[in-house]
């Protein structure tokens, strides 16, 4: 909602800096129509319980603020959420792609909490791009940890290779040997699968070398009677 109310203008009725003009201006009526407007927005965005309990509110920022004081987390208690769900995060039944998505969405949650201080002075230690380099191969390492153990020998190539690539580019070779398995796999077997082939020959009259087996031992049997 945050971003929908910024890229529309309209982030400063929630936040207090589009304050109401005196009621004489000629500037309320349009301040007006717009913090109802905003309200709205806000109001349809809430399930019907909670929009209930805030409809008589006369201004978005006091909307916001009754609801930021009910469900907002502290950083603290957001930031220990985020960690859990990264620690148990695993590919588990999904694709490279869907994992990495999910795991993507908790860094970036995780970044707009986080204090991570970068040096801005002019010094010649590189020890900011050094920052940034560790906390990215921390992550990586992360993200290899959750594969499957099916991606043994891919998580293996990829931790072999010194620096450490980015997150990009691990996930660019993960995606390519994900392709790569399903080409196999189809040209394992191709057109139609064994099950499928058998019950239409069943069908066409041809049966097994079994079966066959026994018919004829069944009419050899039937002579000698």
């Amino acid at each position: 909602m945050l971003i929908a109310l910024t890229a529309k203008n309209k982030a400063g009725f929630i936040d207090g800096s589009s304050s109401e003009p005196a009621a004489e201006s000629e500037f309320h009526k349009a301040w007006s129509r717009a913090n109802n407007m905003v309200i709205s927005w806000l109001l349809n965005s809430l399930s019907r319980e909670i929009s209930e309990s805030v409809i008589y509110s006369t201004t978005a920022k006091e909307l916001w603020v009754d609801l930021e004081a009910r469900f907002g987390q502290s950083s603290g208690a957001k930031l220990f959420q985020l960690q859990k769900e990264l620690n148990d995060l695993v590919q588990g039944s999904s694709d490279i792609a869907t994992y990495y998505t999910k795991i993507k969405r908790l860094w970036d949650e995780l970044d707009s909490l986080d204090a991570f201080v970068l040096c801005l002075c002019n010094c010649t230690c590189e020890a900011k791009r050094k920052n940034i380099k560790a906390k990215q191969d921390e992550r990586l390492v992360q993200f290899l940890m959750g594969l499957n153990d099916s991606y043994c020998g891919a998580r293996g190539n990829i931790l072999m290779i010194s620096p450490l690539p980015t997150i990009a580019n691990a996930y660019a070779l993960l995606m390519q040997e994900e392709k790569q398995r399903e080409m196999h796999s189809t040209a394992k077997y191709p057109g139609e699968s064994s099950a499928f082939i058998a019950a239409k020959q069943d069908m066409n009259g041809q049966r097994p070398p079994g079966n066959n087996f026994r018919g004829q031992r069944y009419a050899v049997d039937n002579k000698k009677a």
